[in-house]
């Protein structure tokens, strides 16, 4: 699989593409989204050295730095660049920045027409240079200890922040707009679908093994609404990777889709992720009846980690028993529903990954 043109280490770990590719594995593969984050002092420290998140995302050397990390402690089968999912609409000149203790925001917000088509159209080799640079440095200082994960928000979910201005429970505006001036919505949802396709070949150009779609707020919608403004736009996301690289791995996640999982395994992704809403067995059984069997990562919930290890252990267990109570076993990578939160022990997640690889196949 030729992900890029430069002469990259050779991959000695390639447990999850083969799980993906439902090839016999020795373990189940395991990574955590949001592994390298704030429940590594680690982290905090060169966070601090950074002055701020965005400084560190746009510093190549302490981006790669922060990425490796968790290797240090860890078992892991994956890495994933670190980054943001906002980063597309930062070049889209909104003005990204982030308030403590409150998340990401924007100066700028997206609530018209004239504002929709008054967005420029992102440059990847120069307004995102600085996240292909450091998808090149990871993929190199990984040295082929595992593959690497590049990644973007979903359509919808970028345009839940641009729309709000920042994050939101109630999604007052972008819901607004979609039942009001459905046609201004879809408008939006196609441009940014062109850029999240362009940004995603761009990692894969850089050095990306694989990629994955953050659809962190596909589950906020409608069932109808979903189809239209998520799904829709997340199938139109993978055709576009996969017609320039066919063979490099999409992954689509939707926390809080699961309800919907028989209408995103006609996606196009070669995995879905799950969050911990419902039953790993009952998703395999629709993963591994579509026309194309697809792979899925995750649904372990990350509150899980705030357990005692022996209880950690039991729970992880317990839910590769339903991963592999349906078809072969393999078609499955391990993972949290959602990202590993800041306060857990890195002994708890230690516990995670050692109990992932431990179980008998």
């Amino acid at each position: 699989m030729s992900t890029s043109t430069q002469n990259f280490p050779t991959l000695k770990n390639d447990r999850l593409l083969k799980a993906i590719r439902f090839e016999k594995v020795d373990t189940t593969p395991v990574w955590m989204m949001r592994q390298a984050g704030r429940y590594l002092p680690e982290y905090k420290q060169t966070r601090s050295e950074a002055g701020d998140f965005l400084s560190l995302c746009k510093d190549v050397d302490k981006a790669t730095e922060v990425t490796l990390q968790p290797f240090r402690r860890f078992d892991l089968d994956c890495a994933i660049l670190f980054s943001d999912i906002l980063t597309v609409p930062d070049a889209l000149g909104l003005g990204l920045y982030f308030e403590t203790g409150e998340g990401p925001k924007f100066k700028k917000t997206v609530r018209s027409r004239a504002d929709v088509e008054a967005l420029p159209t992102v440059n990847m080799a120069t307004d995102l240079d600085y996240v292909m640079k450091a998808v090149t440095s990871i993929r190199y200082a990984l040295n082929g200890i595992a593959p690497l994960f590049g990644f973007s928000g979903s359509a919808w979910t970028l345009a839940t922040y641009m729309v709000e201005g920042g994050s939101s429970k109630e999604f007052r505006h972008i819901k607004g707009m979609m039942y009001s001036e459905p046609e201004t919505l879809h408008v939006l949802l196609n441009k940014l679908t062109d850029a999240v396709i362009d940004y995603l070949v761009a990692q894969i150009d850089a050095g990306a093994q694989l990629v994955q779609v953050f659809d962190s707020w596909g589950g906020a919608l409608a069932h109808r609404e979903f189809v239209a403004f998520s799904h829709q736009y997340n199938q139109k996301v993978v055709q576009g990777v996969k017609a320039k690289y066919p063979d490099v791995p999409v992954v689509v996640f939707t926390k809080g889709g699961g309800l919907w999982l028989d209408t995103q395994v006609q996606n196009g992704a070669d995995m879905l992720g799950l969050d911990w809403t419902i039953s790993l067995a009952d998703a395999r059984k629709i993963a591994l009846a579509s026309s194309k069997p697809i792979a899925l990562q995750g649904n372990l919930d990350p509150a899980t980690l705030y357990a005692s290890p022996e209880n950690i252990r039991k729970h992880t267990h317990l839910m590769l028993n339903d991963a592999y109570s349906v078809g072969e076993k393999t078609g499955y990578v391990a993972n949290l529903g959602h990202g590993i939160q800041q306060w857990v022990n890195p002994e708890h997640a230690k516990a995670f990954i050692d109990a992932v690889h431990e179980f008998q196949l």
